[in-house]
């Protein structure tokens, strides 16, 4: 038997680095919930990605006032700045912070991989 509480309806929204899930599931009652997660892939300092994950649980009794704030705020940031995004490289006066050395990755610092190669060590 099924554990009661999987996923009942699912959906996922891809946004650049990050994917967005959004997940109904049944309580043990019976009754449905929502939990959105955030995925963001990372890189750990040898160069393997890992996902940083973030998850909110929202239950029916708050989803009117989620949605009202929600809305709120999205219409408030539309109306402020309009919908065009606004990017760090667009703005000439903008300075970004410094990051160590040893964490900052050039373009070049990469493992070249041939695919090929990888199908070969497994025969």
């Amino acid at each position: 038997m099924a554990d009661n509480r999987d996923e009942i309806y699912s959906k996922s929204l891809r946004a650049g680095r990050r994917t967005y899930f959004f997940d109904v599931r049944s309580t043990r009652a019976d009754d449905y919930y929502l939990t959105i997660t955030e995925s963001k892939r990372d890189f750990n300092e040898d160069g393997t990605p890992f996902y940083k994950k973030h998850k909110i649980y929202l239950y029916k009794e708050d989803f009117q006032n989620f949605k009202d704030h929600l809305n709120e705020m999205v219409d408030y940031i539309i109306n402020e700045r309009g919908e065009e995004v606004i990017s760090i490289h667009k703005d000439e006066n903008f300075s970004e912070p410094k990051q160590e050395e040893s964490k900052e990755k050039s373009s070049t610092d990469f493992t070249e991989v041939n695919f090929e190669d990888l199908g070969k060590e497994n025969q």
